[in-house]
């Protein structure tokens, strides 16, 4: 009975990592339909009424964030191509 417990204790740890990543995974996706629930009339999708937004909106902080830093990092690739040929 002593060999079986580093396999058990093996494949209970296997499943385990498994389930963490599952519900980690789970979680962002929940927090992109919360962010799209909130910020969704930016991309023009109905969204829920403004006091329920406003009260939402500090929830947000690292979606914000998040979205700060990647309009930081992109590139204006038609201003580029606009400023290329003077228009």
């Amino acid at each position: 009975m002593t060999k079986d417990r580093p396999a058990r204790s093996f494949v209970s740890e296997w499943l385990r990592e498994r389930a963490v990543g599952y519900i980690q995974v789970e979680r962002r996706e929940l927090e992109n339909v919360f962010a799209l629930m909130v910020l969704g009339a930016f991309v023009g999708l109905p969204s829920p009424p403004t006091p329920l937004s406003l009260r939402l909106l500090p929830h947000l902080g690292r979606e914000l964030a998040v979205l700060r830093r990647r309009a930081e990092e992109m590139d204006d690739l038609y201003g580029e191509a606009a400023a290329l040929f003077d228009l």
